[in-house]
């Protein structure tokens, strides 16, 4: 067998970008337990005087989480805002047709705006074109950010919100491609409404970046003609396109579900390249850039969700989505984030989907604490070490097969240099489950950094979950496992593992 091995070379020049901060946003839908039950419950021992939980705000503001997309997701296509503005009392009850449950709008934009600004995070309002149209995505739109004089704006101010909430990105639907969306349709369909709704809202808020539905996933039969189709009608009215994946190991091949990163560095320069075809095909002088706005790992609630929606409809704040999060789930989290900093030329925005409860990496216990997932440490360490400048690491690594994938890397890796704070970051994980790799990082490019901190996540059992009695699967500092001899560190990478190696200019 031939020798595992992984070598990078860290260099200032060797730049990919600028991280916009928002690759690290996240996403809330009213969803399951997401709103009611997770950021709002004005009967927990914790919510404040807005009935919002600040154990759950504590957590995301620890997070640092930049933005957040918001009311949906599926949801959206059959959403009426204005059942969620006003006096509350006063707020109808309706029938949410996505996950077949009673929408009962207690929270609606002006209170998620407040929690929003509560968490340190901005929004990115997603507009309901399903059901509905231009003129409800304006109307919305004028109620959020136009000043006054008009019926909507006037309409904020008479519900206490003088100050506009000046929201600077909107997604223009959700999901459209897929047949499970209500008011689906067709990509030249989507395409032509999504190109009159962009220029009529640029009329009223010439500022604001919007976001057009790409595919829902690379399985999609649609995929990727659904994006050339819909930017050739689309593509000189829209800043960004967006893209959802989701994975999981129904299978219980864990190599396999590790190389399941590869799938999505596939969809991101299959994406990039159907966008700058249409711009080629167009003339034009600006890059679509992508909004990587739903991503995670989802499986292990599948079968229970059906049969809730299927049995047992029309229920507020049903449990849905809520996936237990394993050791290796955080794995392939950490992985997803390694391939979207990769990208962060053209990746300027990602939402791990969702916050809380629903396929999360916060869960709350309904009368007890909120607690953290396995998955909340790689989203936390991206978040806190992942500002500044992504680098090129010029890996080179062994490499192995697995079912579904070939030539993937046993060493998987990015690093950021935060060269305000004069500060190297390296993320990486060793793909391979049995055998440590020593990670060769070439450091001469960086004169006077030397090693600061090693921290990794790692656990004998795959299977391994967190709960509100105890964080089994947790992040350590680690000792004797760095050797820095002037330009070179090595670094052991042990099995399986999420790995954050920090260095600082002396």
């Amino acid at each position: 067998m031939d020798k595992k091995f992984a070598r990078i070379t860290l260099d200032p020049d060797f730049q990919i970008s600028r991280i916009d901060k928002r690759i690290y946003g996240s996403f809330i839908e009213h969803l399951g337990r997401a709103v009611y039950g997770g950021v709002y419950q004005p009967d927990h021992a914790s919510a404040d005087e807005e009935g919002f939980r600040k154990d759950v705000l504590d957590l995301v503001r620890e997070l640092q989480v930049p933005i957040v997309r918001y009311p949906g997701g599926n949801f959206v296509s059959n959403y009426f805002w204005e059942d969620g503005v006003g006096p509350v009392e006063q707020r109808p009850r309706r029938l949410e047709l996505a996950w077949r449950s009673t929408e009962p709008n207690l929270v609606g934009v002006n209170e998620f705006a407040r929690w929003a600004k509560k968490a340190g995070t901005d929004l990115m309002m997603a507009v309901n074109l399903g059901t509905r149209g231009i003129d409800a995505a304006c109307n919305l739109l004028e109620y959020c950010n136009h000043p006054s004089g008009s019926k909507y704006s006037d309409l904020r101010i008479s519900h206490g919100i003088k100050e506009p909430h000046n929201i600077k990105t909107w997604c223009l639907g959700n999901e459209m491609d897929g047949p499970w969306q209500v008011g689906h349709k067709t990509a030249w369909e989507y395409g032509r409404l999504a190109d009159e709704t962009a220029k009529a809202l640029r009329q009223i808020d010439p500022t604001v970046e919007l976001v057009v539905c790409g595919s829902s996933n690379t399985g999609m039969p649609t995929y990727p003609q659904w994006e050339a189709t819909v930017l050739e009608e689309a593509y000189n009215s829209v800043d960004f396109i967006s893209l959802h994946t989701y994975y999981g190991n129904p299978e219980n091949d864990t190599a396999n579900f590790l190389a399941r990163s590869d799938n999505m560095d596939s969809f991101i320069q299959t994406v990039i390249a159907t966008c700058d075809f249409v711009k080629a095909k167009k003339r034009a002088k600006k890059d679509i850039m992508l909004s990587f706005d739903e991503w995670n790992v989802w499986f292990h609630s599948n079968d229970s969700d059906n049969d809730a929606m299927a049995n047992r409809p029309w229920s507020v704040a049903p449990h849905l989505l809520e996936d237990h999060y394993s050791f290796e789930d955080a794995l392939v989290v950490g992985l997803l984030l390694i391939t979207l900093l990769k990208h962060s030329d053209r990746v300027r925005m990602a939402c791990l989907a969702q916050l809380v409860n629903v396929i999360a990496p916060i869960m709350t216990e309904e009368q007890g604490p909120a607690w953290k997932q396995t998955i909340f440490y790689p989203y936390l360490h991206a978040s806190l070490y992942g500002r500044g400048l992504a680098l090129n690491t010029a890996l080179r690594s062994s490499k192995h097969d697995t079912k579904d994938f070939t030539d993937v890397t046993d060493v998987e890796s990015v690093a950021v240099w935060n060269d305000e704070k004069e500060e190297l970051t390296v993320f990486a994980v060793n793909r391979d489950l049995t055998e440590a790799i020593t990670l060769e990082t070439d450091l001469r490019g960086f004169e006077g950094y030397r090693f600061a901190e090693h921290i990794v996540l790692e656990h004998p059992d795959f299977k391994a979950v967190n709960s509100a009695e105890g964080q089994t699967v947790a992040p350590k500092t680690v000792s004797g496992r760095n050797e820095q001899e002037g330009g070179l560190l090595k670094t052991q990478l042990a099995p399986a593992s999420w790995n954050v190696i920090r260095l600082k200019k002396a």
